[in-house]
């Protein structure tokens, strides 16, 4: 078993309230979970509108079915117009590791 982990770190375009922030997130966080049924939430950067943190976490059987599917999510939150993508953290864990 294998679990993967991103952590996204972007940057939102013309936003200027926390509501504004919200109306951005949510849809690209409910597009990776339908997507690539993932779980993924907005895990930092809370109380800052114009900068967000989404977690992303995915179970699999393989390692590399749990890169491939992190890297399509990546790519994802890259593509969107509205948010700008500063940085990406990758990690995989093994049920070997203690």
């Amino acid at each position: 078993m294998f679990i993967g982990a991103l952590t996204l770190d972007i940057l939102l375009g013309d936003v200027r309230s926390l509501k504004q922030k919200r109306s951005v997130v949510r849809p690209i966080v409910a597009e990776l979970q339908r997507k690539y049924s993932v779980s993924a939430a907005e895990t930092g950067a809370q109380d800052l509108y114009r900068r967000s943190e989404i977690g992303i976490a995915v179970v699999s059987t393989t390692a590399a079915h749990c890169v491939e599917l992190l890297d399509s999510c990546e790519r994802l939150v890259a593509g969107r117009p509205e948010v700008e993508l500063l940085s990406a953290r990758q990690r995989l864990f093994n049920q070997e590791e203690e």
